[in-house]
């Protein structure tokens, strides 16, 4: 008989792996929210799954530290991406502002110092 805290684990670990598939930037803030969500609810589960377990519950603990691997790089590759965003639009915010105001990283410590600038 396995419990239901580890059926409930693997059903979690699966909407995580399933979550973190879907990348559309329009949706990101609701991915996320749900991504929190299921994390907060696996976190609650961790505190029923103690030892001692039958058979069937360590063959299944064994699937469950080889989904939980597969979710871990899931969750890290999606943070990867949102920092890789985040990156890409502050280089873009310097790239605006370098092109409005030129001269502001000019370097004033030159033979040549203009004072009507």
């Amino acid at each position: 008989m396995i419990r239901p805290a580890l059926i409930r684990w693997k059903e979690i670990a699966q909407q995580l792996l399933k979550v973190t598939s879907r990348t559309e930037e329009e949706q990101r803030d609701a991915v996320i929210a749900e991504i929190n969500e299921l994390l907060d609810e696996r976190d609650a589960l961790q505190s029923e799954i103690v030892a001692p377990f039958t058979p069937e519950e360590e063959e299944l603990g064994k699937e469950l530290v080889l989904l939980e691997q597969q979710v871990s790089a899931a969750l890290a590759s999606y943070m990867k991406l949102i920092r890789s965003d985040i990156t890409a639009a502050q280089s873009k915010k310097e790239h605006v502002k370098s092109y409005v105001n030129p001269y502001n990283k000019v370097a004033r410590d030159g033979t040549f110092y203009d004072t009507k600038q």
